[in-house]
């Protein structure tokens, strides 16, 4: 690993802040397997987390000093150790993005793009749901629980599925990825508790969590799609290789990162859910002490 780790433990919380400082200088421009279409496929993800990790601390921040929850300590130190493990996972994802612009891959204007379509599609579902009660404030933090769920699952993904940890050659970058998942499931609760804090557990609460993943999925997969053929077609590598690659790594029904995620993502749909439910504990103690975390 070639980042000086800085860990910073929050009095009460359950899970650390850590400082990682990536250096992102010597990673090669096809960096995942020597394939532009795995790499572009990668970036185009990276490309989504600035923007949507400052809306996940923006959405969750709104809420903290609700009734409900301002005089819970433990969640109160658990939401912000999440805002400060998100704050880092944006400082780091800045950073990778950055090398790929200056490879030529214009992820500044992906950034921008990703931003506007949170602010749309966040400012659309709120006047949607105005008529039923439903506020700018409860719809942020629907978004974010639901989008938390999927960063947890593809998280899960990344530490278990032995192909695509081999597929990552450049030392940097796997370790990127794989801290990145590690502290996905370390405070993969800590939105849904919010969540529930405020809502509670009824019908009202299962309808507006359920519908609002089905939303934030199909507007995720058409977006990163999106921003997957722009990055090969600007790069002149939108060509059958590419998109075999990019088939096999992502959607095949034995291996692929996306298709292996449909399980623990269908148990959000099950009443009386909780991310604590798919445990991971062992999972992260692995991968911690390999990574030195």
């Amino acid at each position: 690993m070639n980042a000086e780790v800085k860990i910073t433990h929050r009095a009460g919380a359950s899970f650390p802040v850590r400082r990682m400082n990536f250096d992102f200088e010597q990673v090669p421009e096809y960096w995942m397997n020597g394939s532009a279409g795995l790499t572009h496929f990668m970036t185009a993800l990276s490309a989504l987390f600035p923007a949507g990790e400052k809306f996940f601390i923006d959405s969750v921040r709104a809420v903290r000093n609700h009734p409900k929850l301002k005089d819970n300590e433990v969640l109160q130190k658990e939401i912000s150790a999440f805002i400060g493990q998100e704050a880092m996972h944006t400082q780091e994802h800045v950073g990778f993005n950055a090398s790929a612009q200056k490879y030529g891959h214009d992820v500044d204007t992906l950034d921008r793009y990703t931003d506007k379509v949170i602010q749309t599609t966040r400012k659309v579902m709120a006047k949607l749901a105005k008529p039923v009660g439903i506020t700018q404030e409860m719809v942020d933090l629907t978004a974010t629980t639901a989008l938390e769920h999927f960063t947890a699952t593809i998280a899960s993904q990344l530490l278990t599925n032995s192909h695509i940890q081999e597929l990552m050659k450049d030392d940097t970058m796997k370790t990127m990825w794989l801290w990145h998942a590690i502290e996905e499931n370390e405070h993969k609760a800590v939105a849904y508790d919010v969540f529930e804090g405020v809502f509670g557990k009824g019908l009202k609460s299962y309808l507006l969590r359920t519908s609002s993943l089905v939303i934030a999925m199909v507007t995720l997969f058409f977006v990163q799609s999106y921003f997957v053929m722009r990055l090969l077609k600007e790069d002149r590598q939108l060509n059958l290789e590419s998109l075999k690659d990019i088939y096999e790594y992502g959607y095949s029904p034995s291996k692929g990162v996306i298709t292996g995620m449909g399980r623990e993502m269908a148990m959000y749909f099950k009443p009386g859910f909780h991310p604590n439910d798919h445990d991971t504990h062992s999972l992260l103690t692995h991968w911690k002490g390999k990574l030195g975390l």
